[in-house]
């Protein structure tokens, strides 16, 4: 069977997303080419080889519309014969897309793809493409539909995460994050975005706030107790789950992901793309899998996707070097270190979403090169990568060094 390789992978900076961020000003379309532009770059590229490229965008409406992929290998001086395809399943779209040209190219169908994904936060409103989900009562009840931030603190009065428990996992993603960059560990993989006349919009993840202490987060009132007390989600919740007497709310912005702009791109390849463009493999994509969980706790996800992936790959829990989770809610995380008794020591080892946002259709993307590259400033082997997403699903995948 062919085989789906890494052959490099990039990311933009974090850019707050809000009006007074530095990359309010780029549209989703520029964040996007800057990826690609950065890939045929590095790797002399020729795009008449391309096969596709696909990119996750969660809310692909406005000027973040109308088969960004495509639109944006226009921009970046790609030929005409790359085609693009736009895909969403929430905050995964990234990793689906990565998944997706793996398949592609262990079908046989392709042997160079790019894959990744877009959001710019500051420009396009989370939800701004609306959808049955939010809005369809014959879908809403069967769905057990809440915000999220109300099924991150059911899950943590569920299984017994504290506030203080929930804060200092935040203070050590702030944490985690500044040593990165000090240290340079993403200096490889993060692109500066330039304006036109190739001035530094932004060349480093601007939501960080490494002074965080246990102190400041106390001082933040819970998000997501309004929605749940007041607009009648917590009643949800303990419909789906009686065993809850009450919501314990916990979770604020403090310890839940950073709404961001950026972009993010992966190079894939069959062994003989790769020689075609002349340059050697990073890993090799070597499971992957995709899962529907239970709708009211909606972001344990990853619990049942890494279970399903495990089994279906044959691989185990302790094969497994460094794991990647996003960092949607800090209750999250805590949950699957909880389920497979993982400690804090083999995952999110750089920091997170908590510290440096998450650009929803972006991150899958995002993450999977942070991982890579931690792997190889260890010298280890394996990771897997997964993460929570809305409505109650899960997608995973795991990578091998070659």
């Amino acid at each position: 069977m062919t085989e789906a390789f890494i052959y490099d992978h990039v990311r933009t900076p974090r850019g707050r997303g809000k009006k007074d961020g530095s990359l309010h000003e780029v549209p989703s379309v520029r964040l996007a080419a800057k990826t690609l532009e950065a890939l045929r770059d590095r790797n002399g590229l020729d795009t008449t080889e391309v096969d596709d490229i696909i990119m996750g965008c969660v809310d692909p409406v406005m000027d973040a519309g109308a088969v960004i992929p495509k639109a944006a290998a226009f921009e970046a001086g790609y030929s005409f014969r790359a085609p693009g395809m736009q895909i969403s399943r929430f905050c995964a779209s990234a990793l689906d897309a990565v998944n997706l040209a793996a398949g592609k190219i262990i079908a046989g169908s392709d042997d160079i793809v790019i894959a990744g994904g877009v959001e710019s936060m500051s420009r396009v409103g989370m939800g701004m493409s609306g959808g049955s989900w939010y809005m369809d009562p014959s879908v809403n009840f069967p769905a057990y539909f809440m915000p999220q931030g109300v099924s991150a603190d059911l899950i943590a009065t569920k299984y017994g995460f504290t506030r203080d428990d929930v804060d200092a996992y935040a203070v050590e993603s702030q944490k985690r994050a500044a040593n990165a960059w000090k240290n340079g560990y993403f200096s490889r993989s993060v692109i500066p975005v330039k304006d036109q006349n190739g001035l530094t919009i932004l060349d480093r993840d601007e939501h960080m706030r490494p002074e965080t202490d246990m102190q400041a987060l106390a001082s933040l009132n819970p998000s997501f107790q309004m929605p749940g007390e007041m607009g009648g989600f917590e009643a949800v919740g303990i419909q789906a789950h009686p065993e809850v007497e009450r919501i314990n709310y916990v979770h604020h912005a403090g310890n839940s992901s950073g709404i961001v702009d950026g972009a993010g791109a992966v190079l894939l390849g069959s062994r003989a793309g790769g020689e075609s463009m002349g340059i050697k493999p990073r890993a090799r994509i070597r499971a992957f899998a995709n899962i529907g969980s239970e709708p009211a706790l909606m972001l344990t996800g990853p619990v049942d996707v890494t279970e399903k992936l495990l089994a279906r790959s044959g691989m185990q829990l302790s094969d497994i070097d460094l794991f990647e989770l996003n960092e949607a809610f800090a209750a999250v995380v805590l949950r699957y270190m909880q389920a497979f008794g993982i400690s804090h020591d083999r995952i999110n080892v750089n920091g997170g979403a908590i510290a440096m946002g998450h650009p929803l259709g972006a991150t899958g993307a995002m993450i999977l090169g942070t991982v890579l590259d931690e792997l190889e400033r260890r010298d280890l082997n394996t990771a897997l990568v997964t993460l929570c997403i809305g409505a109650g699903m899960g997608t995973a995948t795991i990578i091998e060094r070659v």
